[in-house]
């Protein structure tokens, strides 16, 4: 039997072509593997982000094309400054008395102002704190507000500051900052949004009247968020 096979091997062989073996090669790790996973990983966070920033950016603009959102509006119409006397040992006597007016352009958002404390400074020097009553304002509504400082304190100034209050004096007019700190928080339908805290501006220039009589007239002057 076994000199038959090796008869059968050494004949020609006429069918067709075998092809040779094929040879298996076994793989010991290639580099760069975790890395193409690590790619894949940040391409899908990436992808999520991008997705994640349109749709917020699609909200944000449907939600302005909706409600359509104004600024705020703060004015000072009218300051009455009656006394504003410096004494040698730095006592601000002081008597102002304002009439601010708050805008609501908006058609569809509320405000609640939660708190109102209106600061004067003079020279970046606060000289009196007064605080309002809170109170709704609705839809393109116009709110009406009177802040008073008057009594006397004590001030802080320094050689410059004492030399700019001369020269307000001498003019009749004084440059004063009031500051309104408010918490406010917006009324939209039936929702209400957390509490917001912004500083309105108000640099005014206010002439002094000597019973009742002053040379210049106080202008309205526009206030501005303060940030």
């Amino acid at each position: 039997m076994g000199d038959y096979e090796k008869q059968s091997l050494n004949k020609g062989y006429y069918g067709p072509s075998i092809p040779p073996p094929s040879r298996s090669y076994h793989s010991h790790g290639r580099r760069g593997g975790g890395c193409g996973c690590c790619c894949c990983l940040f391409s899908f966070l990436l992808k999520i982000i991008v997705t994640v920033v349109i749709l917020i950016a699609i909200a944000a603009f449907l939600f302005w094309l909706i409600v359509r959102p104004n600024k705020l509006k703060y004015h000072v119409v009218d300051a009455s400054l009656s006394q504003f006397n410096l004494t040698t040992d730095n006592v601000l006597h002081y008597n102002l008395n304002l009439n601010m007016t708050i805008r609501n352009p908006n058609k569809r958002i509320g405000v609640y102002y939660d708190r109102i404390e209106a600061r004067a400074y003079y020279e970046d020097v606060m000289f009196k704190s007064v605080t309002l009553e809170p109170f709704y304002q609705g839809h393109k509504k116009t709110n009406v507000l009177y802040p008073a400082f008057n009594g006397s304190t004590t001030v802080s100034l320094g050689a410059s500051e004492v030399s700019e209050f001369n020269s307000d004096k001498t003019s009749g007019i004084y440059d004063i900052d009031v500051k309104l700190y408010l918490r406010v928080r917006f009324k939209l339908g039936v929702f209400k949004t957390g509490t917001w805290k912004p500083k309105i501006a108000c640099d005014l220039k206010v002439p002094l009247s000597a019973d009742g009589n002053t040379s210049a007239t106080f202008e309205t002057t526009r206030c501005d968020f303060d940030f």
